[in-house]
């Protein structure tokens, strides 16, 4: 038979263990600063040993003990009291929430589309491709005949013959690139984002494009281009070799680019840097896709190089292509990708004369875009319900 006495001092040492352990958790809140507003009981076998008043303030376990020792008959109504005791100061327990999580409660994102705004920016850039193509046309009027101006000595060329179809190469990987790129600005999340900046460094690209262009006037570089016939006074003739040169995007290879005087500097290597540029950016950086980026550059580079071998533009036009392109689009990226860098009075970024309009583009971008993917089509929630839930329902229900 047990002996009664050494069950009851088994117990009382068990209930002081874990009153013990209690008033050590209540210590190592105050230790951490986290006690303000904390309420807590410690019911044991329906007796309340240990309390934490809302203002942090903990009584010795001692203390509690000694004011419970003869409250054996009341369990029932020290359970009750502190049900009571929990729902009345439920309001002094404290739940931290991370303000990102906040911010996507109240519907509020850090990333807002804005497609109106990536409106803007592809009226911009078209707006400037096509006066670009107009600047073209009268700079053709200024360029003089081979005879007369013959091509400037280029060393890139004394090394190097010129090769037919190197150009075609060119504007085929470029299509390549470009089409590449669109497929995966379709499958981007935030896709509005990314397409707006791309817009507006096109279309910043081609303003400085045309103004260098305007400006220099450069003779052809190769002996073997045939320039159209000058119109001069020709307004009719002009305007439907700008249309001619737009319908078919600028390419020699769709015949639609006649005309010389675009050298400096050279619009195919802007659009072969920039792409991929983009498409690096905006992807992952695992394996497959590291591999995707090594293809990619293999074609921008190629395409660059098959430009210098097709003697269709001096060096000094790809070099400076290719320097303004990059550095554009490290410095747009720069100041968007840095909050801190944004309101700084020390940011020297900020004094462009374009400042305005990034600011008007990205103001509501307030954190750096990830690469992720998105299904360029929202797909009906009809298409992810479960087939069996509706016969589970019916099966429950005959079961019942």
């Amino acid at each position: 038979m047990s002996d009664p006495f050494r069950l009851d001092r088994f117990s009382q040492l068990h209930q002081t263990n874990r009153v013990m352990a209690a008033s050590q958790l209540l210590d190592e809140r105050e230790d951490e600063g986290d006690n303000e507003g904390f309420h807590m009981m410690v019911t044991i076998e329906g007796r309340t040993h240990l309390q934490a008043t809302p203002t942090g303030q903990t009584r010795p376990y001692q203390d509690v003990l000694s004011d419970h020792t003869d409250d054996k008959n009341d369990a029932s109504e020290s359970r009750n009291g502190f049900r009571k005791t929990l729902r009345k100061n439920q309001d002094y327990i404290r739940i931290s929430i991370p303000k990102a999580n906040i911010i996507q409660a109240m519907g509020i994102s850090r990333l807002p589309a804005e497609w109106w705004k990536t409106g803007v920016a592809f009226i911009w850039a078209s707006f400037n491709l096509v006066l670009t193509t107009v600047m073209i046309t009268v700079v053709h009027e200024r360029v003089p005949d081979k005879s007369i101006s013959p091509p400037l000595p280029d060393k890139f060329f004394d090394y190097v013959d010129r090769l037919e179809w190197a150009f075609s190469v060119t504007e085929v990987n470029g299509m390549i690139l470009v089409a590449l790129w669109f497929i995966q600005w379709l499958f981007l999340k935030h896709r509005a984002i990314v397409g707006r900046r791309f817009f507006f460094l096109q279309g910043m690209l081609y303003l400085f494009r045309m103004i260098t262009m305007y400006v220099t006037t450069l003779p052809v570089p190769s002996m073997h281009m045939e320039c159209a016939p000058k119109l001069y006074g020709d307004s009719q003739g002009k305007i439907q070799r700008v249309l001619k040169l737009v319908s078919g995007g600028g390419l020699s290879i769709t015949g639609s680019h006649l005309m010389c005087g675009d050298f400096l500097y050279s619009g195919h290597t802007v659009m072969l840097t920039l792409t991929f540029l983009f498409i690096q950016e905006y992807s992952p950086r695992t394996l497959l896709w590291r591999c995707y980026h090594i293809i990619c550059w293999l074609l921008s580079a190629v395409a660059v190089i098959c430009i210098l071998a097709a003697h269709e533009h001096y060096t000094v036009d790809v070099v400076v292509a290719y320097y303004i392109t990059s550095r554009l689009f490290y410095w747009y990226h720069t100041m968007a990708n840095n909050q801190t860098l944004r309101a700084s009075p020390h940011n020297y970024l900020n004094r462009t004369w374009w400042t305005f309009a990034f600011n008007f583009l990205e103001k509501n971008v307030k954190t750096t875009v990830p690469c992720t993917f998105s299904w360029p089509v929202p797909i009906p929630s009809v298409c992810f319900k479960n087939p069996c839930r509706s016969y589970s329902k019916v099966q429950s229900t005959r079961d019942e």
